[in-house]
């Protein structure tokens, strides 16, 4: 009976009647793609995924969205919102821009599959182009439990970015597209209302259904990762509330913007190491049964997981592969190797259920921070690892050392970038034989860690049986 009214609660707080009602627009599509990803003629969607395992069921489309957008004060013209963006409540300033973006639908092509959530994910354009980073942390996690997955580019430089903007990477097939309605709005303040619309078209689809007619209600869990999670949660303080679409928001590596405390749909955060130090440990608050976060000890904001899925992808269409773990020019070897992605997947599943009434777990304990320093510092045991937080079996039976900090850049890579893809280093076989009498012991630690991550909820089960399973990959004898 709690629970129940516990549902009840969350779900009036979700769908109460919006002040104003959401323009919907014109979805055209899917478009066709005349070559295959790779072809130096470029008509296919920009980054088309590589993650659909063989027999997934799933497809990928591209549609184009037209619409007519509001523009309102919290304009954010930077890459990145202020925290005063989100003090107030954003109001229109002028009405009826033109607007066309695209839409990435990744879903499954059985209607059966279909679980009746759709993730929506704000593009990440910290690089001048559009990264589905959501996508690549969860995609095995959404494919095995049906979700469909959105992603809308909402933003400039995404759109109008150069060498790898939408219009400069292709012009034949995006050299349409426009979030600026013809240049006489710069100050990408047409974003919040093109997120709202994108919403609209996915939830209430008149026309052309970019999910191709999945049958149901469909609950839209809106989620971005570093800027595009500083987006977010500007959107949610300030712009969601005059109309409400999303029923939750999950943000990945947020930086910089506290969630207000009147926010009525369900926020979680996921904090790695970098996102603790570089802001979120001056921003913490107590969970409450709209807010919960969770810090995981020793991962880094750009992790090795990402570059692995995401990195042929990028060199395909960008001719880049981001930071590699063997590289020379980042004062420590790169990448912490603690798998983040496998709590974001328990991240997505906790919101389903927090949806349904039930609340996502607590930390254990947060992460041990010295906030006396600037940036602060984290707490560390005598082999480096940060103290406290959601402590996977890399960081709690360690046979490295993971952190999530790095200490900074060689030129030509510059100290940020090296910062937040943390560290990596392996233990010697002395290390390792003095931490554990025998490979054995080491695994059977392992077992006992994770299935404790798992009863806590920061592990699902088929995420637990795969870490054990691959627990001794790369480890000598010993």
């Amino acid at each position: 009976m709690i629970r129940a009214l516990l549902a009840a609660a969350i779900a009036l707080g979700i769908a109460a009647p919006p002040a104003e009602a959401i323009e919907n627009p014109t979805v055209t599509g899917p478009i066709p793609a005349s070559v295959a990803p790779g072809d130096a003629a470029r008509d296919y969607p920009f980054l088309a995924t590589i993650l659909f395992p063989p027999g997934s069921g799933y497809v990928e489309e591209e549609f184009f969205v037209d619409g007519r957008a509001s523009r309102y004060s919290t304009a954010c013209p930077a890459t990145l919102c202020a925290a005063s963006a989100s003090d107030t409540p954003a109001e229109v300033v002028s009405r009826d821009h033109p607007y066309r973006i695209r839409l990435v639908v990744r879903r499954p092509a059985d209607p059966a599959r279909f679980n009746g959530r759709v993730i929506v994910e704000w593009q990440n354009v910290t690089n001048n182009w559009e990264l589905d980073v959501q996508w690549y942390r969860a995609s095995e996690y959404f494919i095995r439990e049906g979700y469909a997955w959105v992603g809308v580019g909402p933003q400039r430089a995404g759109v109008h970015g150069t060498p790898n903007g939408l219009r400069a990477w292709s012009p034949r097939r995006y050299g349409t597209l426009d979030v600026t309605a013809g240049g006489t709005i710069t100050d990408d303040s047409l974003k919040w209302d093109i997120f709202s619309q994108a919403g609209q078209a996915i939830a209430q689809p008149r026309g052309v259904d970019p999910l191709g007619g999945l049958p149901g209600a469909r609950t839209l869990i809106a989620t971005g990762d570093s800027q595009s999670s500083v987006n977010l949660a500007t959107y949610a303080n300030a712009v969601h509330p005059r109309d409400p679409i999303y029923a939750a928001f999950v943000l990945g590596g947020p930086i910089d913007i506290p969630i207000r405390d009147d926010v009525r749909q369900p926020v979680l955060k996921i904090i790695s190491e970098w996102d603790l130090l570089r802001s979120e440990a001056r921003l913490r608050r107590p969970d409450t049964d709209r807010y919960v976060a969770w810090e995981i000890a020793g991962s880094s904001h750009s992790d090795y997981h990402n570059f692995v899925v995401n990195s042929p992808v990028r060199l395909r269409d960008v001719g880049v592969r981001g930071i590699t773990p063997d590289t020379a020019n980042c004062i420590d070897p790169a990448r912490s190797r603690v798998r983040l992605h496998l709590v974001t997947h328990a991240a997505y599943h906790w919101t389903a259920r927090w949806l349904q009434g039930e609340r996502p777990p607590a930390m254990p304990a947060p992460m041990a921070v010295d906030l006396s320093r600037d940036p602060p510092v984290a707490l560390r045991d005598e082999h480096g690892i940060a103290r406290g937080g959601i402590r996977l079996a890399d960081a709690e039976v360690p046979v490295a050392l993971n952190t999530g900090w790095n200490a900074g850049g060689v030129a030509p890579v510059p100290d940020g970038a090296c910062r937040q893809a943390g560290t990596h280093v392996p233990f010697d076989l002395v290390t390792l034989r003095r931490l554990y009498p025998s490979r054995d012991a080491y695994l059977q630690r392992v077992r006992e860690v994770t299935e404790q991550n798992r009863r806590g909820g920061f592990l699902l089960p088929a995420d637990a049986e795969r870490l054990i399973a691959t627990a001794a990959e790369g480890l000598p004898d010993w």
